[in-house]
């Protein structure tokens, strides 16, 4: 006799609470709407729970708690409440982690569903920290569900967001888990929700059999049709909330035997629910007089969807130069931070372009040792094996010119590079800014100098001196 299920996926929504500037491609120039919101993302669930009764179930792939001010403010404990009100089933992490893992393990016993990560443990006992499956029910089906943290937390990201613990990739852990609960468990499906990312998770899914789902998070792909490798279905579903994913199964003899996929735009034009509405209010308020101060304009709109260059990241890094003097800069490449249309920008843009804050840092580093750290850099983005890809997009850089052969061998894709105006000269010692804990790793440079100034309060001094600008240039072209 045929069931039928829905699963729900969020991921990547790092903070957003309310509705926000989105980036929507067209087939002219892309365009920017107002989407997300977590009251709009209950009514949907709401919505669609109770027109299938016989099941629902709802999942979180992670970076939930970090990427806006009330988030990073609160280490996440603020929206402890609300993501009970939507009533997710499991979830998993990556940036939840950005706190420490201890301040993570309090806010995960607030919540009223499993954290779930097979590829979690800790350094003393070799012990997972969280429970790596758990069992959902629904009128017809059992349903085991396997949570797989990012594994790049201990690899690539500030030491303290792993103390204490270590990640693997989690692939090797899954045969065991998948086996655990067809037999033991007696479930009728596996679902599997990560943060590792869509190259590695389509890899990891042609290598282990007996996935029927895996809900993917980490590179904010909005797959509009989900992809189908070993037989398992894949979907992600875009970022900052501003997208929700539905997949509604049909299952006989513990087998998935159709599907269907909606990639839902969580629009202006959905009911809020007033009661989320209420405790989203409640953690804004107390901020908004700040955070809707404007402090400046821009002429261009503002964002992170480019993998090579991004508009956000070059007004970052005019406004490291500008506090420092230096001749160029680096920061990381996040994906994530709400586009900012041209116009006034407020300080909660600038919170959302850099949550963090951190201090704003100069270093001397050698001709020789730029090169080599974005060749690093290059082959962490662009790996042919997908489990070597270790980072989010291409670092982002200002007073140097690269120019790149993406299909290359591992420290041969730069063709030519230019630094200063000039060709690099290996032997030559440049001074670069950068933001502390990111865009020049620590093994790179001497004389490292952190300033009296953070990146906030750097980007509201620049935009102070008169409207923005911050086009793509080619930094980094792909030829």
């Amino acid at each position: 006799m045929a069931a039928h299920l829905t699963l729900l996926q969020m991921n990547d929504s790092h903070g957003y609470l309310e509705p926000h500037q989105e980036f929507f491609y067209a087939s002219g120039p892309p365009r920017y709407r107002m989407a997300g919101g977590y009251a709009r993302i209950a009514t949907l669930m709401e919505e669609i729970r109770d027109a299938r009764p016989d099941g629902a179930l709802a999942f979180d792939c992670g970076d939930t708690i970090h990427g806006t001010y009330p988030a990073v403010q609160s280490e996440g404990k603020a929206f402890v409440p609300i993501l009970n009100a939507l009533g997710f089933d499991a979830m998993t992490a990556h940036w939840e982690f950005a706190y420490g893992p201890e301040q993570f393990r309090k806010v995960a016993r607030r919540l009223d569903y499993p954290v779930l990560a097979d590829n979690c443990y800790d350094d003393t006992t070799g012990d997972l920290v969280f429970p790596p499956y758990t069992v959902c029910e629904t009128r017809d089906l059992q349903v085991g569900v396997i949570g797989i943290a990012a594994t790049i937390i201990d690899k690539v990201m500030p030491k303290s967001f792993s103390e204490g613990v270590h990640f693997s990739l989690g692939n090797a852990e899954l045969p065991d888990l998948i086996a655990h609960l067809r037999d033991e468990e007696g479930v009728d499906l596996v679902v599997v929700i990560s943060h590792l990312g869509f190259p590695q998770e389509v890899k990891l899914a042609g290598e282990v059999d007996g996935i029927d789902v895996l809900l993917s998070g980490h590179t904010h792909n909005r797959l509009f049709e989900p992809a189908v490798v070993n037989d398992t279905i894949i979907i992600q579903s875009g970022c900052h909330g501003s997208f929700l994913g539905r997949l509604d199964l049909v299952v006989e003899n513990r087998r998935v035997k159709r599907f269907d996929h909606e990639l839902i735009v969580v629009g202006e034009e959905i009911r809020p629910e007033p009661e989320v509405e209420e405790m989203v209010g409640r953690v804004m308020d107390p901020h908004r007089e700040c955070l809707s101060r404007v402090v400046g304009e821009t002429r261009t709109p503002l964002n992170r969807n480019t993998v090579l260059e991004a508009t956000m990241d070059n007004l970052l890094l005019q406004a490291l130069i500008d506090a420092t003097g230096a001749e160029m800069a680096f920061s990381n490449g996040w994906r994530y931070g709400a586009p900012v249309p041209p116009g006034p920008i407020t300080v909660n843009d600038l919170w959302n372009i850099i949550p963090v804050n951190p201090p704003v840092s100069t270093v001397e580093i050698t001709g020789r040792e730029l090169r080599a750290m974005m060749e690093e850099n290059l082959e962490r983005t662009f790996a042919r094996d997908p489990y070597d890809q270790m980072g989010g997009y291409m670092k982002r850089c200002m007073g140097v010119t690269l120019y790149c052969r993406l299909e290359n061998p591992p420290d041969l894709r730069i063709q030519e590079f230019f630094a200063a105006g000039k060709r690099l000269d290996p032997g030559a010692v440049y001074r670069a800014a950068f933001v502390t804990g990111q865009g020049v790793p620590a093994k790179y440079g001497r004389n490292r100098q952190d300033l009296d100034i953070r990146a906030v309060e750097a980007l509201e001094r620049y935009l102070a001196k008169g409207p923005a600008s911050a086009d793509l240039s080619g930094s980094v072209t792909a030829i």
